[in-house]
């Protein structure tokens, strides 16, 4: 099965409400041109390098995403094109990527990435992190970001209670947070092999690779 088949078979797998983030790491410019054509415009790479290599050889109309981890010192690379933030994990990478957005003359959407999962790979901020950062005048200060949401990544397990504990956690968490923050509209959880259930608990954002492209390089 090729990528437009593939993209085409997982678009009928979800709701219209849920937006699709097509995860190109490693994948050649010729494979994103596939997805492409076949009608995806957002994309999510996880390397500040080959993100910016990519938007520079790619159509100017694809909506790039930053799903990867991120370092301070990386932002200034994509602040001027980046769409989303997926992987803000600290409130000194806020600060950063405000400063980097104010010297471009932009507004740089972000999600905060919360912890969910036991593996301590994962990064993320702690549920109890959230709202004093939101809540505190320095925060109230940076104009050139916008907070609009969650992000999680869950435990990468077959074990269907594990993955929804994790998942009903972040979302009731995310609805208990937009009771105050109104703005707050995006949840970003589930990959390839549990998007679905991720679905089932309130994502309306998706981060899909290798159902798309296929098993990684």
């Amino acid at each position: 099965m090729n990528i437009s088949e593939n993209l085409n078979n997982l678009c009928h797998s979800i709701d219209n409400s849920v937006k699709l983030v097509a995860v190109s790491k490693t994948k050649s410019n010729e494979q994103i041109m596939e997805a492409y054509e076949a009608g995806q415009k957002i994309f999510g790479e996880n390397k500040v390098q080959e993100l910016v290599s990519k938007y520079n050889s790619l159509p100017k109309d694809i909506e790039w995403h930053m799903v990867g981890h991120l370092q301070k010192n990386k932002v200034k690379y994509i602040a001027d094109f980046i769409k989303l933030i997926h992987s803000v994990d600290n409130f000194k990478l806020l600060k950063e990527i405000n400063r980097q957005a104010k010297k471009n003359n932009v507004t740089i959407d972000c999600l905060l990435q919360i912890k969910i999962a036991s593996e301590e790979t994962k990064f993320g901020l702690s549920i109890d992190q959230v709202k004093p950062i939101l809540e505190s005048e320095e925060f109230k200060s940076l104009k050139n970001i916008s907070i609009i949401g969650l992000m999680g990544m869950a435990s990468f397990t077959n074990n269907e209670e594990i993955l929804k504990n994790e998942f009903s956690y972040l979302n009731d968490f995310f609805n208990n947070l937009r009771i105050t923050y109104p703005n707050i509209t995006v949840l970003s959880m589930g990959m390839s092999y549990d998007y679905k259930l991720a679905i089932q608990y309130g994502s309306n954002m998706v981060r899909v690779g290798s159902l798309i492209f296929g098993a990684r390089n």
